[in-house]
């Protein structure tokens, strides 16, 4: 039996060359707020968090774009880089979702951009590890109290 459960969506990100043509259309055009940036060398990215909605079923839209272009990964491509999910227990999660024969990103779960615990499935599979998302990066979220007592 599956240990944790999948509560909801807590982001979609969108990666371009330039992010100021994302802050363009989402921001002046969609008229979303942004609530947060977010810098890494590491994951090669800098990103506006946006929202749609408030509170615990608040949905962020992140629009990312590369540090160097040239280096991995490559936050730009796909332009829908990746969906966020709200997950009740994001440690029993991963350790179930390995035994499948679920294959991870490295890094293992750290903090994320909006500062909760995340890890991410890995869009391809490989001998060892199968099973994935096939072809689309999938962020597993860890939710605060108040997003699991609202989506529960």
């Amino acid at each position: 039996m599956r240990p944790f459960k999948v509560l909801g969506i807590q982001q979609i990100a969108i990666g371009n060359e330039d992010k100021s043509k994302l802050q363009k259309f989402w921001v002046d055009i969609m008229g979303l707020t942004q609530k947060g940036s977010f810098k890494s060398e590491k994951e090669n990215v800098d990103e506006d968090i946006l929202e749609i909605g408030h509170g615990a079923t608040a949905v962020e839209i992140d629009i990312m774009q590369p540090l160097d272009a040239e280096k991995k990964p490559r936050v730009h491509e796909p332009k829908l880089n990746h969906i966020g999910l709200w997950i009740d227990d994001l440690q029993a999660a991963v350790k179930w979702l390995e035994e499948q024969g679920v294959r991870f990103t490295p890094g293992g779960i750290r903090k994320g951009a909006a500062g909760f615990d995340v890890c991410f499935i890995h869009p391809k599979g490989n001998d060892d590890f199968p099973l994935c998302s096939e072809g689309v990066l999938v962020e597993l979220v860890q939710a605060p109290r108040e997003v699991i007592e609202k989506l529960s």
